[in-house]
């Protein structure tokens, strides 16, 4: 199937199910999980398909910037859809969707050079595999970090908005944040273990930068996890350090990856 297909038919449902969850946040229409669930499992299939065509290529992976954007908005969407099965997070929908449709429509209109990764590297394969995945469970936990925050602002100000009316209760939100600042905490470690396993000359891939702000972000969000359980930090104030430590994420991942790809063209 050819990569315009692709990307039309995951655009297609990514927007279905943005504008269900849009109606279903407002209490225009209602839907149930099953309805949720075939919706997101379609989009993410076609999804997939398109990064089968676009990352993978003959024996190796492509993990430039944009291919990695489109990789990573595909693993968010699918962690998600698993938590729907038990947690109340239809609302991310709203975030994670368009996200997921803006990386592809990006990934087809620009072009970043190639950082292909061979088949056979297995240990840089498993390093990418973590870190993928904890940049993923980090940007739920940043996004749920922003629910919460403006749920708290709006609760403290007796404002009953369409957000306080949809949302979980607040403790429900900040277990649920937790929950994934852990999940993440755990990746992050294990991807920052196995980069000083497997690459080889950290400061001649210019991953030095890289390394400095993943491991700041690290001190971040283990503070924020001792603050939680020595000082009851919550509500705002786990919000902000969520955030903080996710932007030092995001610099780690998608600034380094801008500054050399793009920039440089390295």
């Amino acid at each position: 199937m050819g990569t315009l297909i692709l990307a039309v038919t995951s655009l297609f449902l990514y927007s279905i199910g943005t504008a269900l969850q849009a109606l279903s946040f407002r209490g225009r229409v209602h839907t149930n999980l099953a309805i949720t669930t075939l919706i997101g499992i379609l989009a993410l299939t076609g999804h997939g398909l398109l990064i089968a065509q676009t990352v993978h290529r003959e024996a190796s992976f492509d993990f430039g910037f944009f291919q990695s954007s489109v990789l990573i908005s595909w693993l968010i969407v699918f962690l998600l859809l698993g938590l729907n099965l038990r947690k109340p997070v239809q609302s991310l929908f709203l975030v994670a969707y368009p996200m997921a449709g803006l990386a592809i429509i990006v990934s087809l209109v620009t072009h970043s050079p190639s950082r292909l990764v061979s088949e056979d590297s297995y240990g840089m394969l498993s390093h990418i595999a973590l870190s993928v995945t904890a940049y993923s469970l980090f940007t739920l936990a940043a996004i749920q970090a922003t629910l919460l925050y403006f749920q708290n602002r709006q609760l403290k100000h007796n404002y009953n908005s369409v957000l306080v009316r949809n949302l979980p209760p607040l403790q429900t939100m900040e277990s649920l944040l937790f929950e994934m600042v852990w999940a993440g905490v755990v990746m992050l470690v294990l991807a920052i273990v196995t980069g000083a396993l497997f690459i080889e000359d950290l400061f001649a891939q210019d991953l030095a930068h890289k390394t400095a702000f993943s491991l700041l972000s690290l001190v971040v969000f283990v503070a924020l996890l001792v603050g939680r359980y020595t000082k009851g930090w919550r509500g705002i104030t786990a919000s902000r350090w969520t955030l903080a430590g996710c932007a030092l994420l995001m610099l780690a991942f998608y600034g380094s990856k801008f500054v050399l790809e793009l920039v440089f063209h390295r």
